[in-house]
């Protein structure tokens, strides 16, 4: 594999130059160092494919050099030259991350087939990544952008319940990302190659959704101009997202209980049922809790669509993912527009992070757009981002908001203390226990992860009895 740059670091100049010289030969592209100082130089200035270093240099441990880089520059493979009598060394180093170790002297051949190994094992692991990354980007998960551990918590639980074939209760409030969420899981399930169907029940009149999502028998109506073949039927072997499930009519909630119980639907006017394999995905920006208890969602649907229910949160239970969405947006919205911005100031970001971004992450989006089509600036102002809007007042919370977040930060305080029970979280309180449990549901908090002394997590995973009847 000639054409590769490889570092060679040993205290001994004869040993150097004997290495270049081979190398050379062989046709790499040699640097040489003659201790740790000249190493880190060579490092900070070109990027190499491959390291070469004495177990003893004669200032340092080469060991210590040897982790030191690999620290800094971990995908950069290691083989370590050690005299016989060490050995037990050159193994330790491997144990260390050294991918492989030649005792001295050491002949052509050998030198010439460890870093062809070497260069090789790297050369799969590179590519190994690159399809890694081209298929999460292909699959979605790079789109999930968020460095908050609830989003952390939100792409393991869509990961694993992705390749199941569950039916899967998506929860958050408007602009937070639920389509985006069910998008991924459609991508990364078994159902990839099937159709991926959308339906928003609240744009559906409450009349014409069986119609719509389960068909219809012809001349069923004498006004139909629609398709009479239902959404059910075209996501057939593949995947139906059903938003805003909150607004569907008491037929439909009835008709969808008996699809996922038996998997057949009816088309309207018809007397016969039609066996149909979907997998269906809904979401919901109301409390569908609230709803049963005031009988306007059935209770059986509840806690059958509450099979694998993913909680996502509002970006302002997220804050550290703001700056790290607008950067995203900014670099998007520059390449689409042909635009050199090149940031935000100080003063924008700093109110980006203090407002309450009613409208989530679609509400930031539009704001960056916005701000990088009318700039004339390389850098976007607070202005450029909120201009014409209430964002001064947003920043002071309303009575409910303030009481709000004292209570859930109260409540989490109390968990951390108590490291995750319930029982003792409570009698601090001087509260029933029921008044705690009332409280985490509400915020979706997660008392496990504070009994290892964890951060506090809002989006918990689906088994937890939290969530399942949040």
């Amino acid at each position: 594999m000639s054409g590769e740059k490889i570092l060679v670091i040993d205290d001994d100049t004869n040993i150097l130059e004997v290495i270049r010289m081979r190398l050379q030969a062989w046709g790499y592209y040699v640097t040489i160092a003659r201790d740790s100082r000249e190493a880190r130089a060579a490092l900070s200035t070109a990027s190499f494919h491959l390291a070469i270093i004495d177990l003893r240099l004669s200032e340092e441990d080469g060991i210590e050099l040897m982790e030191e880089i690999i620290r800094r520059h971990p995908g950069l493979p290691m083989i370590i030259l050690t005299a016989h009598g060490s050995i037990e060394s050159a193994v330790e180093a491997m144990r260390k991350g050294a991918y492989s170790y030649i005792t001295k002297p050491f002949n052509n051949e050998d030198l010439s087939l460890h870093i062809t190994n070497a260069l090789e094992k790297q050369q799969v692991i590179r590519e190994i990544q690159h399809l890694r990354s081209q298929l999460d980007e292909r699959n979605g998960f790079q789109q999930i952008i968020g460095k908050d551990r609830q989003m952390q918590k939100v792409i393991d639980l869509v990961s694993g319940i992705a390749k199941t074939d569950c039916t899967v209760f998506i929860y958050g409030e408007n602009g937070t990302g639920k389509e985006l969420i069910a998008r991924v899981i459609q991508s990364n399930s078994n159902r990839a190659k099937g159709p991926f169907v959308i339906a928003n029940i609240s744009e559906i009149p409450a009349g014409l959704q069986e119609e719509e999502l389960f068909g219809s028998v012809r001349g069923i109506r004498a006004d139909a101009k629609g398709r009479e073949e239902g959404l059910f039927v075209q996501a057939d072997r593949g995947t139906i997202y059903l938003d805003e499930i909150g607004n569907a009519s008491p037929t439909l909630q009835l008709k969808l209980f008996r699809l996922l119980q038996e998997g057949i639907i009816k088309p309207v006017g018809s007397a016969k049922s039609v066996k149909i394999d979907v997998r269906v995905i809904l979401a919901s920006t109301t409390d569908l809790e609230k709803a049963v208890n005031h009988g306007t969602f059935r209770k059986d649907l509840f806690y059958k669509i509450h099979v694998a229910p993913v909680y996502v949160p509002p970006l302002r239970e997220r804050r550290d993912d703001i700056t790290l969405l607008a950067t995203y947006f900014l670099k998007r919205f520059c390449g689409v527009l042909k635009k050199n911005v090149i940031g935000f100031t100080p003063a924008a970001i700093q109110r980006m992070i203090l407002y309450d971004w009613p409208g989530n992450v679609n509400e930031l989006q539009n704001k960056v757009e916005h701000a990088v089509i009318v700039t004339n600036k390389n850098v976007i102002a607070t202005e450029d981002i909120f201009a014409g809007t209430n964002a001064l007042k947003n920043t002071f919370n309303s009575y409910k908001d303030a009481k709000e977040r004292f209570e859930r930060e109260y409540l989490e305080n109390l968990l951390k203390i108590s490291k995750g029970n319930v029982s003792t979280a409570a009698k601090m309180a001087n509260r029933y226990r029921a008044d705690i449990y009332k409280l985490i549901k509400k915020y979706h908090i997660d008392p496990e992860s504070y009994k290892d002394n964890l951060s506090p997590s809002r989006g918990v995973s689906y088994d937890s009895e939290y969530v399942r009847h949040a």
